[in-house]
């Protein structure tokens, strides 16, 4: 009898499990999530920097937006950063960017914990006050019954004149006395989003 009961209460949790992270939002931890870019000056020397700061979440109807903090660019020299701050993202002007996309989110609901999916999905970039449109190769596991990681599978390729941004690294160019700055930017992506 009481393994009955057991049972009965076991498979009830599961399933309430299941429907709670099928119907529930799902945020970004911002703390396990990685957002990194290639900026690649002189025409050979390429180092990768990141943004500390990321915020996000995927509604239950699959609208999944993420949002960087562009004053929280880290190259690993403070003065380099502040130059991007105010010369090449003009913070005090646009202090964030937003990545917006569409998921269907009921073939990941559906993955069982460790099982992967290769998703091509269309997404908008909202950068230094444009927008451009992009096709990203994602990679989605789910990790446990709430937690799932999406991966760029290639790095998202971002020029920096579809955002104004040419004139901001001309600059930093000068400045730093370097011969190049690459306008082509490789940017990818870890990003891990819990059910709540």
């Amino acid at each position: 009898m009481f393994n009955r009961v057991l049972c009965k209460t076991l498979a009830f949790l599961l399933l309430a499990g299941a429907t709670l992270s099928a119907h529930a939002d799902w945020y970004l931890d911002g703390e396990s999530s990685r957002l990194s870019f290639i900026s690649t000056k002189n025409a050979n020397m390429s180092e990768v920097q990141r943004f500390l700061v990321l915020h996000g979440k995927v509604e239950p109807t699959g609208l999944a937006r993420v949002e960087v903090e562009m004053d929280s660019v880290n190259s690993g020299i403070p003065l380099r950063d502040e130059r991007m701050r105010k010369d090449l993202f003009e913070i005090q002007t646009f202090p964030e960017a937003l990545i917006t996309a569409q998921i269907d989110l009921r073939p990941i609901n559906d993955l069982a914990p460790g099982a992967q999916l290769e998703l091509r999905l269309p997404l908008t970039v909202s950068l230094h006050g444009k927008q451009h449109e992009y096709t990203a190769e994602l990679l989605a596991t789910r990790l446990d019954d709430r937690r799932f990681q999406v991966v760029t599978l290639e790095p998202l390729v971002i020029n920096a004149e579809d955002f104004d941004l040419a004139p901001g690294l001309e600059g930093l160019r000068k400045v730093a006395g370097l011969s190049a700055i690459s306008l082509s930017v490789p940017v990818s992506a870890v990003l891990i989003f819990t059910a709540r």
